[in-house]
């Protein structure tokens, strides 16, 4: 199966799911929020204090997933009704598809933490990085990460029909990168951390934004859960921006490392490496046109066009404006 073929085959299953989404959870007293491992974040520390449980007056089912290809499907089968850090490629896979989900709020901006990783033995840099033509690269696809490889070849004129792309999540790309049986590959967190132990990257991330390459996730929710569970919905956020703004705090970092780090399956060092190429905008810049109010939406349409251009899904939709929610994180505010 073809790169454009095993995405558009993953657009179509969630078209499919969406038309079953439900929020069964819901409706016995309980949720199901969706997260990532080996990416560190303050709301773990909620997360493992029962901060969320204490807030919204319920259970909360965590469980762990490794794209946000896989937590669409999975708020499509009503599985999942929150999406923690979901990627915005992803999201707009699915909204692209007809899947109704909507962003309710910005999880973290990582510019630095979501890259192409060139094997070291090729010696490819951003300089000679036309010689990736015809090479093997491991991408997820429909990730953030497939974003910015499709936008950096593109930046340096690579014709990806040229090279053999295969479909990884981020820690089996890394691992097979390690081994030598690719030439690049893409991921976050701790696979990239990894894959940098045997390769390079093209561009930095502040390189990537002077591309227009942003590099941010979003919590996310079924349009129809978050209609039905505004309140809710609103209460874990602002559980959320609490955690995010103790974090800030430099003086709770000691209490609020050793939680995160374990929960998060890492070791404390790598943990608070890693957050520190993490940024989390706060609520009132989160409601600001620099993200919720205008640039989010804008931007979701540029990545559904370079999607479209890649033949990667079959179009976009004519407006990625209904595809934000900012009613919960407006409430969260006087929480």
């Amino acid at each position: 199966m073809t790169f454009k073929t095993k995405l558009m085959s993953a657009t179509a299953a969630i078209a499919m799911l969406a038309g079953a989404q439900t929020a069964a959870a819901a409706g016995h007293g309980e949720i199901t929020v969706a997260y990532f491992l080996e990416w560190p974040m303050p709301f773990q520390y909620a997360k493992e204090t029962g901060m969320y449980d204490e807030a919204m007056g319920t259970k909360i089912n965590w469980v762990s997933f490794d794209t946000g290809t896989a937590m669409s499907a999975a708020m499509a089968s009503g599985d999942v009704q929150l999406s923690v850090s979901q990627g915005v490629p992803p999201f707009v896979v699915a909204t692209s598809a007809g899947q109704d989900l909507q962003i309710v709020d910005v999880a973290v901006s990582y510019s630095d933490n979501d890259n192409c990783v060139v094997a070291s033995g090729l010696e490819i840099d951003k300089d000679s990085a036309g010689e990736l033509s015809g090479k093997k690269v491991a991408v997820p696809l429909g990730t953030a990460a497939h974003y910015g490889f499709l936008s950096q070849m593109n930046h340096f004129g690579v014709d990806i029909s040229t090279m053999e792309i295969v479909d990884m999540a981020p820690a089996e790309g890394a691992a097979a990168l390690a081994q030598g049986s690719l030439d690049m590959a893409c991921g976050w967190g701790g696979a990239l951390r990894r894959m940098k132990e045997h390769g390079n990257v093209l561009l930095t991330g502040t390189e990537k934004e002077e591309l227009g390459i942003l590099v941010f996730d979003a919590t996310t929710a079924p349009a129809t859960y978050v209609a039905e569970n505004g309140d809710m919905v609103a209460k874990f956020l602002a559980v959320t921006a609490e955690a995010n703004a103790m974090w800030a705090d430099e003086t709770n970092r000691e209490m609020m490392l050793p939680v995160i780090a374990k929960d998060a399956g890492m070791s404390e060092e790598d943990t608070l490496s890693t957050l520190s190429t993490f940024k989390f905008p706060t609520v009132d810049d989160q409601l600001s046109d620099k993200w919720l109010n205008g640039r989010a939406q804008t931007f979701m349409k540029g990545v559904a066009g370079v999607f479209v251009e890649a033949g990667s899904i079959p179009s976009a939709l004519d407006s990625y404006a209904g595809a934000v929610n900012t009613g919960p994180l407006e409430a969260a505010k006087g929480m």
